[in-house]
């Protein structure tokens, strides 16, 4: 995982519910055609995961990864905050 906050990246939803994960990022996850993702809602917000990480061992993942950077949920909650905020701004700007 390169930054922890990354910049959004737009993605359209096809009219069969088809999206399109941005070549780098697949790449950096090692996606390929025949990987299958899970999709969690987290209120108004969407957290896409390959299918072979579980519940338990994605938060044991994320737990060890805020603790190898020193954040605490509330950090994590903080940027979130920031990031839906840029995002509402940006979605705005454009319609």
């Amino acid at each position: 995982m390169r930054d922890f906050a990354t910049i959004p990246r737009p993605a359209r939803v096809r009219i069969r519910g088809q999206i399109t994960i941005p070549r780098e990022i697949r790449e950096e996850m090692n996606l390929d055609e025949q990987a299958t993702v899970n999709i969690f809602r987290v209120g108004k917000a969407l957290l896409m995961t390959p299918k072979r990480l579980q519940r338990s061992s994605l938060a044991k993942k994320v737990e060890r990864e805020m603790k190898r950077q020193g954040l605490s949920l509330e950090d994590l909650l903080t940027d979130l905050r920031s990031q839906r905020k840029r995002y509402l701004e940006e979605a705005g700007a454009r319609d």
